[in-house]
Formats: structure tokens, C-alpha cells, sequence
């Protein structure tokens, strides 16, 4: 999990609407693709909770995930970090990882809690690429701060625009 430039901190730059209230919200990415209602505050809420079990020692800097299956199912993570730093895996990876393990495939939604609401914690790189794995380009991202406020939704393909596989059609 990287923390964004100070230049980064306006995340809903392009028609990417702030879930509020306590009813699922329907999803309109930048490019125009839609995706089934997510209850958002819930989704929030879980990755807040994994957020507070985050094993971070050495940055100090707690984030959660978790991972809306299509069947439903519910997938939080946490960074685990460790003393060798490139051995450290991030919220968003635990949380994926997880649900593969469970034989989840297909996504709905993720929600990010981390950082502050000036400097949210976004995905890195390395996240951006193993979600678009498992997940459409079109796959709405809730980035929301740790402790409060509201989060700002964008689809993974604006985070990765130029993702790849080994089949050539990403």
C-alpha cells in the first residue's frame, strides 16, 4: 500500500460520484459502465474493521479491504507487514488472496480504508495489477479514510488503465 502524492489527494476528479446514506448505491464509472447497487456504508465498515487488525509495526499505517464476491460473500484483509519490507503484503492483496482461497472469482465492488481523508491510501501497483486479475476494468473502488468520512468511488480501470494477462485482452 503506497501513500498518495500531495498532488493525488483530489481522487474524484472525473464524475465519480460519494456514496452517502445508509442504501445501496448504484455505480456509474468515468466511462459509462454500471454495476448492481453495493451497500457501500457496509462495505466501508468492513474494511475499517480488517483495518484494525492490520499488523503494522514498522510504518504505522493501518489499512483494511475487503472484497465484495458476485455470490454475495463479504472477503476483508489487512496489510501484514514485515522487518524484510518487500515481503510485506497489503490490504487489498490479503483480502483477494483470501477469497480466491475460499473459490471466489468474480467481483462485485471493493472498499479501501486507510490514510486520512486528505491523503486516502490508494492501491499500489502491484494490487492495481492482481486485482485486475479477478476483476473488470469496470469494478467500482470505494477509497475511504480510516477513521471517518465519506469515500470516493472510481473504477478499477481508472486506476490501471493499461493492465495486462496472459491472454492478451486486457
Amino acid at each position: 500500500m503506497r501513500r498518495p502524492a500531495a498532488r493525488s489527494r483530489a481522487i474524484g476528479g472525473r464524475a465519480s460520484p460519494r456514496p452517502s446514506g445508509d442504501r445501496p448505491s448504484e455505480f456509474r464509472s468515468a466511462g459509462g459502465h454500471t454495476c448492481p447497487p453495493v451497500d457501500w456504508p457496509a462495505l466501508v465498515a468492513a474494511a475499517r474493521a480488517a483495518a484494525a487488525r492490520s499488523y503494522s509495526p514498522y510504518s504505522r499505517y493501518a489499512v483494511g479491504a475487503a472484497l465484495l464476491a458476485e455470490d454475495g460473500r463479504v472477503f476483508a484483509g489487512c496489510n501484514v507487514e514485515n522487518a524484510s519490507y518487500g515481503l510485506t503484503n497489503c490490504a487489498e492483496r490479503t483480502a483477494l488472496f483470501k477469497a480466491v482461497s475460499e473459490g471466489a472469482r468474480r467481483f462485485r465492488a471493493l472498499a479501501i480504508a486507510g490514510g486520512t481523508a486528505r491523503s486516502p491510501a490508494l492501491p499500489c501497483g502491484a494490487c492495481r495489477q492482481v486485482l485486475a486479475e479477478f476483476c473488470a476494468p469496470s469494478t467500482p473502488v470505494a477509497v475511504a479514510p480510516l477513521r471517518r468520512g465519506a469515500p470516493v468511488v472510481r473504477a478499477l480501470g481508472d486506476y490501471l488503465p493499461f493492465s495486462f494477462g496472459l491472454d492478451g485482452a486486457r
